[in-house]
C-alpha cells in the first residue's frame, strides 16, 4: 500500500445497500481521480481566485472488466436491482481490488455489456468503463 491513499481522506459512511459487497477483479483499473470541492476563477489579467466550497474530497475511479459470465452477472445485478444500487441512485460497498480497503460507492453513468468476437476463443463478454463515485469508506 502507498503511504497515503484515498482511504486516508474519506469519512466512514453507511451505504444505502449493505447486505453484500461488490467484489470482482477488473482487468484494468483506470487511475483514481481526486479533487477538492473548489472553484477556480481566472481573471482577464491571469490572476486566480480559488473558492473553497467545503473541505470534502471527491474521488472517482473507472473500472474495466473482462470477466466470467458470473462476475459480469454480479455487476449487472448490483446495477439493475432496485434493492441494491438501483442504477446510480443508491450507494453500496465495493472492495477495492488493489489497496485492500472497502469503500462506499455509487455507479456513475450507464451500464453496457459488450459481446466481443475473438477468433481464438470464440468470443467473450465484457463490461467496460464502470464509473464509480467514492462516497466514503468502511472502517477496517
Amino acid at each position: 500500500m502507498a503511504d497515503k491513499e484515498m482511504y486516508d481522506y474519506l469519512s466512514v459512511v453507511t451505504p444505502d445497500y449493505s447486505a453484500t459487497t461488490l467484489s470482482v477483479s477488473p482487468q484494468k483499473i483506470v487511475p483514481e481521480t481526486g479533487q477538492k470541492n473548489q472553484i477556480l476563477n481566472v481573471g482577464d489579467d491571469g490572476s486566480e481566485e480559488v473558492i473553497d466550497l467545503s473541505d470534502d474530497f471527491l474521488f472517482m475511479t473507472a473500472l474495466s472488466f473482462v470477466q466470467s459470465s458470473s462476475d459480469i452477472g454480479l455487476v449487472l445485478d448490483f446495477y439493475f436491482d432496485s434493492s441494491k444500487a438501483n442504477g446510480i441512485a443508491r450507494s453500496f460497498k465495493w472492495a477495492h481490488p488493489k489497496d485492500g480497503h472497502t469503500y462506499v460507492v455509487k455507479f456513475r453513468g450507464p451500464m453496457t455489456r459488450n459481446w466481443e468476437e475473438d477468433l481464438i476463443e470464440g468470443g467473450y463478454q465484457s463490461v467496460r468503463q464502470i464509473s464509480l463515485k467514492i462516497i466514503g469508506k468502511i472502517a477496517d
